[in-house]
């Protein structure tokens, strides 16, 4: 029997001789206590991936959909190693209150990341929370400033930092030179993902708390295009393709070559080509993350066909000795001139891990790289340490993606001044950096916290 698997089935009831490695103390039985806000597809994925890799108990849930929360209840008590349903909640504050579990993710849309992280970590718990951290800049100040605070360990669910693949590519092309100098970035999307559809707006479902589901977000009518799964497509609950596939590209090259804040970002672009639909995010757009020497370039196009159908979604590095092309399923090194050309597809793991194979809704590509992601999360634990996807990476990266789109609604450059966390000489901006959150809800103050 493979260790894991080991570990797995007798984890009730043994007293791990490796105890320590697992975040406990040396002869308690006892794991860590887990909960999971937001139960929808990606929390339960996450969730899933750390299940394999420790046998945590996850001891509760909370979503503001009863029935997605009741199903995903049933799922854990199949999955985890004792076999315990967890608890279910509506509201995070009570699971805090009730529950002080050691360690919480949050996986629910994007306007509800700020303040439950805030509240885990003044609650004691270590937390894994999704990307894009907040939904405006002054929110993931104040994330940050709580995590540093309450010295807590906070893992952002950008898990390219964990991708093997990716990982091989930035230690054997990159960190051996085989670009030289790099000179252009491109990062790009070309899925086409925002929606045409213009279903009219009805009342919220019985089992979905539609009240609680909008907390700080402007509260406009229900429309089924939003749940689940398809808030991306309002910017009142995030920050559209930007702050959905391009937070994790740039994060990428941000990571892969050691990239802090650009010095300008601009943007242009809109809804231009198919301008109906409920949807009121960008289907075109285009933004310059000012390095001085080194433009990285985004753009996202929700329409057409990719000028690479192998990498409709990734990052192409361009360097004075060579290129390299990443994504989440492969990379490709060209060398300039003669040399040898060298590709690697993802390694799915299927083998080691085959409930991957069956389960609902999983990316299996990145199974692996969410499996890196736990337990790099859980190591920083162990350690008080700084995971790679530390709270401050995702500060940088999803205010960048928060700034492009101000740059494309305000029509100019941001330079922007991480030391004072302000628009150098731009006023306007400046008072755009927190948006007004809906009563009887609090926008966070990073000046409080800290």
């Amino acid at each position: 029997m493979r260790r894991r698997q080991f570990l797995q089935a007798s984890a009730a009831s043994l007293i791990w001789p490796a105890a320590k490695s697992f975040g406990v103390e040396f002869g308690s039985s006892k794991p860590r206590r887990y909960a999971l806000i937001g139960t929808g597809w990606y929390g339960k994925s996450a969730m899933f991936r750390l299940l394999q890799v420790e046998p945590v108990e996850v001891v509760a849930l909370c979503d503001v959909d009863k029935q997605m929360l009741a199903e995903a209840a049933e799922m854990v008590a199949q999955r985890q190693a004792s076999k315990n349903k967890p608890k279910t909640y509506g509201d995070y504050r009570e699971l805090l209150k009730q529950e002080q579990p050691d360690i919480v993710q949050i996986s629910t849309p994007d306007h509800w990341h700020c303040l439950p992280m805030i509240a885990a970590v003044e609650a004691g718990a270590d937390v894994y929370v999704e990307k894009p951290i907040s939904v405006d800049v002054v929110e993931g100040r104040a994330m940050l400033a709580a995590a540093r605070k309450n010295q807590r360990v906070v893992q952002v669910g950008m898990q390219r930092r964990s991708t093997p693949h990716l990982i091989e590519a930035r230690d054997t092309i990159i960190r051996e030179g085989k670009l030289g100098k790099v000179g252009l970035v491109e990062i790009y999307c070309y899925y086409h993902m925002r929606s045409r559809e213009n279903p009219p707006d009805t009342e919220p479902p019985a089992h979905l708390d539609f009240e609680m589901w909008t907390g700080p977000a402007p509260l406009r009518p229900f429309n089924p295009m939003m749940h689940p799964r398809g808030w991306r497509a309002f910017m009142e609950y995030g920050n559209g393709i930007v702050g959905d596939m391009c937070v994790h590209m740039f994060d990428m090259v941000r990571w892969m070559l050691d990239l802090g804040w650009p010095k300008r970002i601009n943007s242009s672009g809109g809804t231009l080509m198919f301008p109906g639909g409920k949807s009121n995010i960008s289907d075109t757009q285009t933004v310059t993350f000012d390095y001085d020497e080194m433009p990285v370039i985004w753009q996202h196009r929700a329409w057409g066909t990719a000028p690479d159908p192998d990498y409709p979604w990734g990052a192409t590095i361009y360097g004075e000795k060579g290129t390299l092309k990443a994504s989440v399923f492969s990379w490709d090194f060209i060398p300039q001139g003669r040399g040898e050309k060298i590709h690697r597809d993802v390694t799915y793991e299927l083998d080691e891990y085959p409930e991957d194979q069956t389960e609902p809704g999983l990316e299996k590509h990145c199974a692996p790289a969410l499996r890196g992601h736990m337990k790099n999360f859980l190591k920083a634990i162990d350690e008080r340490g700084r995971p790679v996807s530390d709270i401050e990476e995702g500060y940088i990266s999803s205010s960048c993606c928060i700034l492009a789109n101000l740059a494309m609604q305000t029509g100019r450059t941001l330079a922007w001044d991480p030391d004072k966390a302000q628009v150098t000489g731009d006023e306007e901006v400046n008072q755009m950096l927190a948006r007004p959150y809906r009563s009887p809800w609090i926008h966070p103050d990073p000046e409080k916290i800290g």
